[in-house]
């Protein structure tokens, strides 16, 4: 630490109890000096002869008060005004990192300077820090953490400022450059820790680039707030290595606070300044500690627009999130378990880039608006990652007795334009939403579950829906449709043989007249049930099994039976499968570009026989 000495004679200052200070001298004092609740006996001639502020006290003093000065706005207070007459006295007196601010501020409120005598303290005192504190990484922080409790003194007499330009500066040298100590505890190199096999026993270690972030962290927000803000004005430090410095701060000076008090107000501040200081460029900060921040932020209820900057931010870094980092928790008292607003605009940050380039294009153009990838639109990449995490986030706030189904559909929605290979996240979640939600109506199922499409559901989740009892009708009988379709193709069979029932459809027979009259879409809409699920899986295991056991026979119990003659009136419906052929069930197209119009779908329902309701007879799907 660096320091100066003032003055040649011995310090003569002595206590008489806590309250009274005196020079041991042979000359009686001559003015009375109250400052605070300290009196100082003292005299007048080595004071006046440096302060212009005595002197004009000490002329004003009436004679009712003697000869008693009072002085209680003192900066630094009687410590400070103790400096300040030693330095009269040319008692000496040592100067440093925690005193030369106190001293240089009360030398300004007595008005020790060059014009009243040469080589005051005032000067000495800016000598001192120019030389010498201001070139000290240490010593610079520290002077800065002592101009807070000087204000508005310090900031007026531009201490604040300089301190902070002179700890940007330091910061700002070239790592190679640097040579002073420093604090660094964060991550340990391998020659600290004696641990290099290359180390000769010569200290030759590289610096690190945020070598200064962690001896920051020591300033109050405020003070911290303005050494960055002069960092960034330089532009000579990067925004990755400004962003580990917010991070380290964040997490050395933010935890631990208690809700409400003090605590909550200077938790608040933090936040608010590590938002307005954070790089502009992305990928600076993680999405994780923008996370982060975002959810302290909630917790201790900053501005709506530091929360807005946020979360403009995070749509920047979407693509980089966790589930765990969207499930924010709702405010207490909400009838929700999570905070699915937040999560909404933060999704739409997201989408803004491809919505504001179309509105661009459409500008320029007047025209009609063409796909033409430009700088600043989504990649696909980044917006399938968004999908999934959507996905995997739906499934968990799902398990939300309260979450309304509206909320649950708008969410799904905003992604649904990323044209994701599978949907097995999606119908992950739907199975979640149905199970947690059991009294939803038909109407609701069906507007959920219109949500994935079965032709891109895994062989695995397409096992699931087939078995499960929560799926619409409709849904269950898409599933296998699309199966069926996907085990033909892997056959190698581009045009598979069809049911005759099905045959019948495409060729404008209406098949059994029953059929066509009494299902409805309430049936379709209708949760299936367990012998009807039963007696769609064997008909579609009949289908893939049957190349390789003909002239085998499917034995059904008198349940199965009836299942199986109920879903076969619902199969022959002119009516829905005219829908599943034109691509309207579910919001899903079902084309096949590969083979003739004629005979374009394949179905997962076996043929059967106009004339009895068993089936002795299975058709390859080869």
């Amino acid at each position: 630490m660096k320091f100066m000495k003032l003055g040649s004679k011995p310090d003569a200052f002595q206590s008489d109890g806590n309250n009274i200070r005196y020079i041991a001298t042979e000359l009686a004092s001559d003015v009375v000096i109250s400052v605070g609740d300290v009196k100082f006996d003292l005299h007048k001639f080595p004071l006046l002869s440096k302060s212009s502020k005595l002197q004009k006290l000490v002329a004003s003093t009436n004679e009712v008060n003697g000869d008693e000065i009072h002085i209680h706005d003192i900066p630094g207070g009687p410590t400070a005004f103790e400096i300040c007459a030693k330095f009269c006295y040319s008692m000496t007196v040592t100067l440093n990192a925690y005193n030369v601010v106190a001293a240089r501020c009360a030398a300004e409120y007595l008005g020790m300077h060059e014009t009243v005598e040469k080589g005051n303290l005032i000067y000495k005192i800016d000598v001192f820090l120019g030389s010498s504190i201001f070139r000290s990484w240490k010593d610079s922080i520290i002077v800065l953490q002592t101009t807070k409790s000087l204000l508005p003194w310090s900031e007026e007499l531009k201490l604040v400022s300089h301190c902070a330009d002179a700890i940007a500066s330091k910061a700002s040298v070239d790592v190679s450059k640097v040579d002073w100590s420093y604090t660094y505890n964060r991550k340990k190199l391998p020659e600290e820790n004696g641990n290099d096999p290359n180390w000769n026993g010569v200290r030759n270690r590289m610096v690190p680039k945020d070598w200064w972030a962690e001896d920051l962290c020591e300033l109050e927000v405020d003070l911290y707030k303005q050494v960055i803000s002069n960092i960034n004005k330089r532009g000579v430090i990067s925004g990755e290595v400004v962003g580990e410095a917010l991070k380290a701060y964040t997490l050395r000076n933010l935890p631990g606070f208690n809700k409400g008090g003090d605590d909550m107000l200077n938790a608040r501040s933090i936040v608010d300044a590590i938002v307005w200081l954070l790089p502009a460029d992305k990928g600076c900060v993680s999405c994780s500690f923008l996370f982060k921040l975002l959810k302290a932020a909630l917790l201790v209820d900053i501005g709506e627009m530091a929360k807005k900057e946020l979360i403009r931010r995070i749509g920047q870094h979407l693509e980089a999130a966790s589930a765990s980092d969207l499930l924010i928790r709702a405010p207490d008292g909400e009838a929700l378990i999570y905070d699915v607003e937040i999560v909404r605009n933060i999704l739409e940050e997201f989408t803004k880039p491809d919505q504001n380039s179309k509105i661009q294009l459409a500008e320029e153009d007047g025209n009609e608006i063409q796909e033409i990838r430009r700088p600043g639109i989504l990649t696909e990449a980044s917006k399938l990652m968004v999908a999934k995490l959507v996905d995997v986030y739906l499934a968990e706030i799902a398990k939300d007795p309260n979450l309304p189904l509206a909320t649950f559909v708008d969410l799904a929605d905003m992604v649904s334009g990323c044209s994701r290979p599978s949907h097995d996240g999606l119908y992950r979640a739907i199975d979640m939403y149905l199970k947690e939600h059991p009294g939803v109506s038909k109407s609701e199922r069906k507007r959920i579950c219109k949500l994935m499409d079965c032709k891109k559901l895994s062989v695995d989740a397409c096992m699931h829906a087939v078995q499960n009892e929560r799926l619409p009708l409709r849904t269950v009988v898409q599933v296998l449709f699309f199966e069926q379709v996907r085990a033909a193709a892997s056959s190698g069979s581009s045009t598979p043989d069809l049911p005759k029932g099905i045959k019948d459809l495409n060729s404008g027979s209406h098949g059994s007249s029953r059929s066509a009259t009494t299902n409805t879409e309430e049936d379709w809409d209708a949760v299936a049930t367990v012998e009807e699920l039963k007696a769609l899986k064997a008909e579609v295991a009949a289908l893939r099994l049957g190349s390789g056991r003909n002239g085998g026979e499917v034995r059904h119990s008198n349940a199965d039976k009836a299942a199986a003659g109920k879903m076969k009136g619902l199969i022959m419906s002119r009516k829905i499968f005219s829908k599943i052929w034109s691509g309207k069930v579910g919001g899903q197209s079902c084309d096949n570009s590969g083979s003739d119009s004629s005979e374009s779908h394949v179905s997962a329902i076996p043929e059967e026989s106009n004339s009895t309701p068993s089936r002795n007879r299975r058709r390859s799907v080869s």
